[in-house]
C-alpha cells in the first residue's frame, strides 16, 4: 500500500506510528517483540519519533537489516547510528543485537547470527527498510555474487555476508527469507529518483532486488514516500 506525503517529516511520522502499532500488537500478544531497522540517513526522523514514544521498550529487541563489517564505534557503522539516533530517550531501554565481532570472520559471525536470530522474539513485529537508487534493500545489492541466495524466500539462511562495488566494506545482511518473516514491512524512501525505481520494480520480477520484496506475499509491504 502506497502512502504519499508532502514532506519527509510527515512520511517519517506516519511510518513511526505504523511501527509502534505493530510493536504494540505483538507486545499485547506475547512477552517481547523484535523490530528490524535500516541504517543510512533516511530513517533519522523516524527514529526520533520512535525514540520518544511511550512503549514498553524493555520488552523490545532491535536488530539492523544490515551493517558494514566495521567496529561499532566506526563512523560507517549502522550499529553506531542506531545507538545514537534510536536507542535514546524512551527507546534506550530496548535490547540490541550487534553484528560485528572482532574475534570472528564475517562468515563465522553470520553462521552464529543464523542461529541467534531464531532465539530473538520471532517473527519480527515489523521491519523498517529503505531502498537505494539501484533498487537494493538491506545489503542485497544487484552486483552481489550471492544475490540469488539473499532473495530466496525459502532459504534457511537468515543472514549472509555480502560484497558489493558500492561499498569498500564487506557487509552482513538479513535475507529476504528473514525479512519476510515480519508481521509487516515498512518501506521508507524519499525523492523522485527512487520513486521511479520503485514504480519500475513493482512491475518487474527481477529488474531490481526490491522487486522481489514487493512481489513476495508472506509479509505485507507498506510504502511511505515523500519528495
Amino acid at each position: 500500500m502506497d502512502q504519499i506525503f508532502e514532506t519527509r517529516e510527515a512520511a517519517s511520522a506516519a511510518a513511526a506510528k505504523r511501527i509502534i502499532d505493530a510493536l504494540r500488537r505483538r507486545l499485547d500478544a506475547q512477552s517481547s517483540a523484535s523490530l528490524v531497522v535500516s541504517g543510512g540517513t533516511t530513517p533519522a526522523q523516524c527514529f526520533a519519533n520512535l525514540s520518544t514514544t511511550d512503549l514498553d521498550w524493555h520488552r523490545v529487541g532491535i536488530l539492523a537489516s544490515d551493517d558494514r563489517w566495521v567496529p561499532a564505534n566506526h563512523d560507517d557503522s549502522n550499529e553506531k547510528l542506531i545507538r545514537e539516533k534510536l536507542l535514546v530517550e524512551n527507546a534506550a531501554a530496548a535490547d540490541f543485537m550487534p553484528y560485528y565481532a572482532s574475534d570472528l570472520s564475517i562468515e563465522e559471525r553470520c553462521e552464529e547470527l543464523n542461529r541467534d536470530i531464531r532465539f530473538a522474539p520471532f517473527p519480527f513485529a515489523c521491519s523498517l527498510l529503505g531502498m537505494g537508487a539501484d533498487g537494493h534493500f538491506a545489503s542485497l545489492f544487484p552486483d552481489a555474487d550471492n544475490l540469488a541466495a539473499g532473495l530466496n524466500l525459502e532459504s534457511g539462511d537468515f543472514c549472509l555476508p555480502v560484497k558489493t562495488a558500492a561499498s569498500p566494506y564487506s557487509r552482513v545482511s538479513l535475507t529476504l527469507a528473514a525479512l519476510s518473516r515480519s508481521d509487516e514491512i515498512v518501506l521508507l524512501f524519499f525523492g523522485k529518483e527512487k520513486w521511479d525505481v520503485y514504480e519500475a520494480a513493482k512491475s518487474s520480477n527481477d529488474q531490481y532486488p526490491v522487486s522481489r520484496l514487493l512481489l513476495q506475499k508472506r509479509a505485507p509491504v507498506h510504502t511511505y514516500w515523500a519528495p
